[in-house]
């Protein structure tokens, strides 16, 4: 494949890790979540610093999709997004004058569009499956540069906690994107959901079964248990589209907001499930 056709395709996987990051902030009403319509449970986040951070991510996410489909060596390959991933951050609290918002989703995100790439470029698949155990591939390896001790709420959350957070899930091969965010996703348009409603039935799904770090750092196991309780409420209430469903989930949100908790580790994995549902599609239509 020639350097020009390599790099249309890298900027337009960047482009749809961007394009997924602006839905998933932009989807609304999430509980506790930012959205169009509030900060949610958090004082010193907003839509709009939300879409900055994205935008000034797009380059990294580029980055990490040429590292992806021009370094064959997995190794080498590790070593090289890593350090991609940490520039990331400093970008992201540049962009941000210090604030962590995409954190959790560099990290995720950036994995996969790695692997997206990497597949890409041997002619292989992009089903969600074969992206996701890519990545996790690649998340198994040791980054020797990363530091064993960052002080971050997650790192924390996972080890007073035992859980597997955002790390547990890439090396895992993502399962609450295969098993659980993309099946809802799917399920919830073959009833005829709008996409909003579709999207907004994944991530509650997603956050009722996640041990998600960023609750758990903030509220602790019984705030965890309460949100993971109040999402399955609202699934089954018959989801974001039914009245029923929509009094469960502004039920959901009040409860949130008086625990001060946020599901931002579901919020990362519902912006990996659109970004892989959005390869996937792109593959059908090819192929059509």
């Amino acid at each position: 494949m020639n350097t020009m056709m390599i790099m249309k395709q890298t900027t337009s996987l960047a482009r749809q890790v961007l394009q997924a990051l602006l839905d998933e902030v932009t989807l609304s009403p999430k509980p506790g979540l930012v959205d169009l319509r509030s900060r949610g449970a958090h004082t010193d986040l907003n839509w709009a610093l939300m879409c900055h951070s994205a935008c000034a991510l797009q380059p990294v996410f580029q980055a990490m999709a040429d590292a992806g489909a021009a370094i064959g060596d997995d190794d080498a390959l590790r070593q090289r997004i890593g350090a991609i991933g940490r520039e990331g951050e400093a970008v992201m609290m540049a962009a941000t004058g210090g604030v962590n918002t995409h954190r959790g989703a560099i990290w995720a995100l950036g994995l996969l569009v790695t692997a997206a790439a990497q597949l890409q470029e041997r002619g292989d698949s992009l089903a969600p499956t074969a992206v996701a155990a890519r990545a996790g591939a690649l998340a198994r390896l040791t980054d020797r540069s990363a530091p064993g001790e960052t002080g971050n709420k997650g790192q924390l959350a996972c080890r007073q906690y035992q859980v597997g957070g955002a790390r547990g899930q890439a090396l895992a091969g993502f399962p609450h994107v295969i098993e659980v965010g993309l099946p809802a996703l799917r399920a919830a348009r073959a009833r005829g959901d709008n996409p909003t409603t579709a999207r907004l039935n994944a991530l509650l799904a997603i956050i009722a079964s996640l041990d998600d770090t960023c609750v758990l750092s903030r509220g602790g196991v019984a705030a965890l248990l309460a949100v993971q309780a109040g999402a399955a409420r609202v699934l089954a209430a018959g989801g974001a589209g039914t009245l029923a469903g929509t009094e469960a989930l502004l039920a959901l949100e009040t409860k949130m907001l008086e625990l001060h908790v946020s599901p931002g580790g579901a919020a990362d994995l519902l912006a990996a499930t659109l970004f892989l549902d959005s390869l996937a599609m792109g593959e059908q239509h090819g192929k059509a």
